[in-house]
């Protein structure tokens, strides 16, 4: 979807306040928003993916089910700097964190309804474990499951990064 019209579109179903595509203006704000207790979903994609584009608009729907919840569409090519060494092995891939935990990264079927029950799932576990250490991280890469360690995944962590160099 053509820049111009998705501006439309996240207009008209008034979800620019927890939609955002990820782009080096908004990247202070978008880690601005991100505090220790805000979710974020992020989509990782690619523009030239043709699932990805059919998936957006249903991904920006979801989004504005959730208004609370921080959703971030990443281009991986166009945020390459950003995404850097985050294996991607396909589209649609989806992390959700809270604060600096992540508690899923995976490749996704691109299903809003299955991804809003799993984001809910997700939501249950961490919520039900704040009182523990940390939540279990579910579905992590088997470079990430070897250590246990969400480090290198955290987008909060990602942007400190790129914004303080």
């Amino acid at each position: 979807m053509r820049r111009v019209q998705w501006i439309v579109f996240c207009r008209r179903y008034n979800i620019a306040m927890s939609f955002t595509t990820l782009a080096p203006e908004n990247h202070a704000r978008l880690r601005a928003d991100l505090t220790d207790t805000t979710w974020c979903v992020a989509c990782l994609c690619a523009a030239w993916c043709d699932v990805c584009g059919n998936f957006r608009d249903s991904y920006a729907a979801l989004a504005a089910q959730h208004p609370q919840i921080q959703f971030v569409w990443i281009d991986i090519e166009d945020e390459a700097n950003l995404v850097g060494d985050i294996d991607v092995d396909n589209f649609p891939t989806l992390l959700i964190q809270r604060g600096s935990q992540v508690a899923f990264f995976g490749t996704v079927e691109p299903d809003a309804k299955a991804i809003g029950r799993l984001l809910q799932s997700q939501m249950r576990h961490v919520n039900a474990t704040d009182a523990d250490a940390s939540p279990a991280l579910i579905a992590l890469p088997s470079s990430a499951t070897a250590t246990k360690s969400n480090h290198g995944l955290d987008l909060r962590a990602r942007l400190d990064a790129h914004l303080n160099p």
